[in-house]
Order: structure tokens, then C-alpha cells, then sequence
């Protein structure tokens, strides 16, 4: 017990601040302070989502021998264990509810018509790496050339007005949980294909787009591009410095422009 009288429960508070945090911030401020209650976090969850997400139960509902993956799409309840992670996927089913049901429809067929062996396959990692580290992007071409080809000082440093444009959105859980104790290594996996200026800040419409988009070819071909992203103009105080992109363990350059990497 907290000497506020809360409960502790045992993982940190992220710091709602942290401009990644911002998609997030509103409904995981009220999850922690029911946690911090005594609540356990899949009620917690349940209960501020409602019908806005799946039931969340605890990990203990999950029969010994079923794959998680199935478990959800048969019983439409997410095992969910105490902790930063699961914390952090209840958020993004919140947010994402329509592209977090794909990704679990993608995951029942791929063990459907494989099983669940030792190996997942390319299908199956490519919708795992997608789930945990995935990050969106919405930004004017000059961003997404500069950062497909891995330009790190002209993205960051030359392009960097330009970022005021840019709305960049995380939907990989485990980036999330990593971004609570940040270093400057975290990585996420941009998705390649840009979310359309169109649909404007309005996220729900993002999740509707992406949802349609996500197919298991769509993922196997590993539409992914990797952005440090503490690089992000805004999100670190110590990016200011235009040092601080000369790291190349880091910021490293494509393969195919430097014989060293």
C-alpha cells in the first residue's frame, strides 16, 4: 500500500506527458488510477472499455494448451496478465479496435491451416511484429522518401520544419512499454504504406483504413521500415542537437549505401 493509502500495482506509471503517450493518455490515466484502487488490470480494462474492445480475463482463463491467438478469436477475451504489456495492449484495442480483430482473424487462419508448432512462419511473425512494435505514419512525401532510404540527417535535421506536418501515431504495444523507461536505441517498424492526409487526425478512421488494408500478403511481404524513434522531432530533448543523429549503432545507414553495415 502506497503511502497515499493507493495500491501499488507493481509496474510504473508512464509519464502521460510523453508526446507518444498522447493517443493514449486519456483512457490509460483512468485504467492505472482503477488499478492503483486495487482493481485488478483486466477488470480495469473491461470495465472502461465495455463493448469498445473485447472482455479482458485474467491469463489464468487461458487453458493449458490453447494458443492465445485462437483463445481470443474463439471467446472474443483477451488473456491478460498484470503489467506494463498487457496494460499497453489493452490500450491499443481500445484504440484500434477493427485493425487489432484483423491482425487476430489473420492469426486464426495462419493456425487454422498450420497449427501451432515450434515455428510460427513468416505470416504469422510478420503479424507478431506488426502487433508489437508497429508505428503509423502520416507525413508529406519529402518525410517518407528521406525515411525509407534511411537519410537520418536530412529527415531529422534537414526536413525538419517539415515534421510540423507530421502526425505519427505508435501501435505496437511493446514499443509502448518500452517507451517508459526510454533509451535512445528504441526502434519501432514504421508501416510502408502512408495513412492517407485525408483522414486528418481522426484515428477511428485510421483504424478503418488500416483494418481493410491488412492482409496476410500484405504482411508476409514485410512492409515495415525502421525509425528510431526518439529521433522524432519533439519527442527528446537531446535531439535538438544535430549530434545526436551522428550515432550510426543507432541511426544507421541503408545496407545498400554503405559497405560497413
Amino acid at each position: 500500500m502506497c503511502a497515499s493509502g493507493l495500491t501499488d500495482p507493481g509496474w510504473p506509471a508512464p509519464d502521460w506527458s510523453r508526446p507518444w503517450n498522447g493517443p493514449f493518455a486519456h483512457d490509460g490515466a483512468a485504467v492505472r488510477a482503477a488499478c492503483e484502487q486495487g482493481v485488478p488490470l483486466p477488470q480495469a480494462l473491461t470495465q472502461r472499455f465495455g463493448t469498445a474492445a473485447p472482455r479482458f480475463v485474467p491469463q489464468a482463463d487461458l487453458p493449458e494448451g490453447v494458443a492465445y491467438e485462437q483463445f481470443i478469436f474463439d471467446t472474443v477475451s483477451v488473456p491478460t496478465r498484470e503489467g506494463l504489456h498487457d496494460f499497453f495492449n489493452g490500450l491499443v484495442w481500445k484504440r484500434f479496435p477493427a485493425t487489432k480483430r484483423q491482425l487476430n482473424r489473420l492469426q486464426a487462419i495462419q493456425i487454422s491451416m498450420a497449427g501451432v508448432g515450434r515455428v510460427r512462419g513468416p505470416v504469422r511473425d510478420a503479424i507478431t511484429l506488426f502487433d508489437e512494435n508497429a508505428v503509423l505514419l502520416q507525413a508529406p512525401d519529402a518525410i517518407w522518401d528521406a525515411l525509407t532510404a534511411r537519410e537520418w540527417p536530412r529527415l531529422f535535421v534537414d526536413l525538419r520544419p517539415l515534421w510540423a506536418q507530421v502526425r505519427l501515431v505508435l501501435f505496437g504495444h511493446a514499443l509502448c512499454e518500452k517507451l517508459v523507461q526510454p533509451y535512445k536505441s528504441i526502434t519501432g517498424h514504421v508501416y510502408r504504406s502512408p495513412v492517407p492526409l485525408a483522414l486528418g487526425d481522426d484515428l477511428a478512421a485510421w483504424d478503418a483504413w488500416l483494418a481493410a488494408r491488412l492482409t496476410a500478403g500484405e504482411l508476409e511481404s514485410k512492409p515495415f521500415t525502421p525509425l528510431p524513434v526518439l529521433g522524432v522531432p519533439g519527442w527528446w530533448p537531446a535531439n535538438q542537437d544535430p549530434a545526436f543523429y551522428d550515432d550510426v549503432t543507432v541511426f544507421r545507414p541503408h545496407r545498400s549505401s554503405s559497405p560497413t553495415t
